[in-house]
């Protein structure tokens, strides 16, 4: 038996039934995870998944709830060092939404930020480590936020903090609608 084969017999498709307590009508924001010593690491940084299935003994997937915010960070490297980092924050959709397709993510997600390269990654998990200082829950973080990150980002500018007082104004916000 070959290889793909292999994979093919030992990976069966996500079905619904671990999720039957949820109604069948949410639709759910499926993200791929994956981890290979020393090769890839494709984990989750944050967020709450409503579920998370092994599929086999390198892959797992995350189930997540319409308007769920997460991280996915990406780390891959060959025999002579790392090769790709990457950090993405995304929130959950519904089908109705605008959002992207983003390989690994079905049926897709709102980009917020992408962070690309070493550097950039770990700029933003210093602004990652700050904010859980004040004791925020990264997923509880306000979609705005992510999005204006992401541009200083792109823009080379100096990254903005993520404020208690900003926070507050932000769950009051939400607490309105």
């Amino acid at each position: 038996m070959n290889l793909a084969t292999q994979a093919a017999t030992v990976a069966p498709p996500l079905s619904p039934q671990p999720l039957a307590a949820l109604d069948s009508r949410v639709p759910l924001t499926r993200v791929s995870l994956a981890h290979i010593e020393q090769r890839i690491n494709l984990y989750l940084r944050f967020g709450h998944p409503a579920r998370t299935v092994q599929l086999d003994r390198w892959r797992r997937c995350a189930v997540f709830l319409p308007a769920a915010v997460l991280c996915r960070i990406r780390w891959e490297s060959n025999d002579y060092g790392t090769t790709r980092w990457q950090l993405m924050v995304m929130q959950a959709c519904t089908p109705l939404d605008v959002m992207q397709c983003i390989p690994g993510v079905r049926p897709g997600a709102r980009l917020l930020l992408h962070a690309e390269g070493e550097q950039k990654v770990r700029a933003v998990l210093v602004q990652f480590d700050a904010i859980e200082a004040l004791g925020i829950d990264l997923a509880d973080v306000s979609p705005a936020y992510w999005r204006t990150l992401g541009n200083r980002l792109a823009a080379r500018l100096p990254l903005p903090d993520y404020t208690a007082e900003r926070h507050a104004a932000w769950l009051a916000g939400r607490a309105l609608q």
